[in-house]
């Protein structure tokens, strides 16, 4: 396994990461503790999850439950604040960037995560009713408590990534050093903006869906039935005609070259200069060691170039 520091930090992070979308819903305390003790026993470190994943917070208790006894094996990245889910903290707690919001916040997270610190805070969202600075200055608060060790946010436009460095920089706050986009071989409107800005000011991209929601997976063709269960079977929308040719593209130049869609897909982005950490949701043990294993392709210049032209929306 390979680590990388998380932006410019200390952290360190694995090359792959355990997208925790599905504990405490679709996956079940026993099917979650075989994934954490296989990202163990591989060297995975990185654990991403929210306070929005699951009923009642689920992801987080259950990865508090999974990982109690060896707490301080992991980095457990979550998130708040997200707009669109009601967590029944009031009208009273303000808005979901504001200082009352993350204070309440963060204390239910780590009642159910079952720890006393973050490793990485998130807010999930953009919140354009509060300013950045008041953002800002309440997780510095939290950092100078010992809840939270590192910041980051996801789903940012390029430019409020560096309106809040600048805010951090300008007014002696602790600073983003994450930025958690959805980008993958069939996204790559990220790389427009949001990559760009997080290599100038030294954030790491956390890639979110790097699989495309199942379309790099390879079992996702043209002119075959969606497999059953799955969460591209749930968002058939995304399954356009010209994603498809790009699904096409890419697998005749996989079989021609050796390789496998999954390779392609998290090793195209693992060399990306600016990439942390790819974070792929899993169900099983299984998944997560053919996610391990396609991190360990080491794409050469020219491969990565012949993946780029075969995917780039300017094509």
């Amino acid at each position: 396994m390979d680590y990388r520091a998380l932006g410019r930090s200390g952290q360190l992070v694995s090359v792959v990461g355990v997208g925790c979308l599905d504990f405490g819903g679709r996956m079940d305390v026993a099917a979650s503790r075989a994934v954490v003790d296989t990202a163990i026993e591989l060297g995975v470190t990185l654990f991403d999850t929210a306070d929005i994943y699951g009923p009642d917070g689920g992801s987080e208790r259950v990865l508090g439950e999974v990982l109690a006894g060896r707490r301080d094996q992991v980095v457990i990245a979550t998130k708040f604040g997200h707009p669109g889910v009601d967590l029944g903290f009031g009208p009273a707690a303000g808005a979901k960037g504001g200082r009352a919001y993350i204070r309440r916040a963060v204390e239910a997270s780590l009642r159910r995560l079952r720890t006393d610190y973050i490793d990485l805070y998130q807010i999930h969202m953009p919140d354009p009713a509060t300013p950045i600075l008041e953002t800002l200055a309440a997780l510095n608060e939290l950092v100078a408590e010992g809840k939270i060790r590192y910041l980051g946010h996801s789903n940012f436009a390029g430019w409020r990534l560096a309106e809040a460095n600048h805010v951090a920089r300008e007014n002696g706050l602790t600073p983003f050093v994450s930025a958690q986009n959805n980008w993958s071989l069939l996204a790559r409107e990220t790389e427009a903006e949001v990559v760009p800005a997080a290599e100038h000011y030294g954030v790491g991209v956390l890639p979110y869906y790097p699989l495309a929601e199942g379309m790099l997976t390879g079992k996702v063709r043209r002119g075959t039935p969606l497999p059953d269960g799955t969460r591209i079977a749930d968002r058939s929308h995304l399954v356009t005609e010209e994603r498809l040719d790009r699904v096409d593209r890419l697998t005749k130049w996989c079989e021609a070259n050796g390789r496998t869609l999954l390779e392609v897909a998290i090793g195209w982005l693992a060399a990306q200069p600016t990439v942390s950490s790819v974070i792929a949701g899993v169900k099983t043990p299984g998944q997560l060691r053919a996610n391990v294993q396609a991190a360990r392709w080491r794409p050469e210049a020219a491969e990565l170039q012949a993946i780029d032209d075969l995917t780039s929306t300017h094509r």
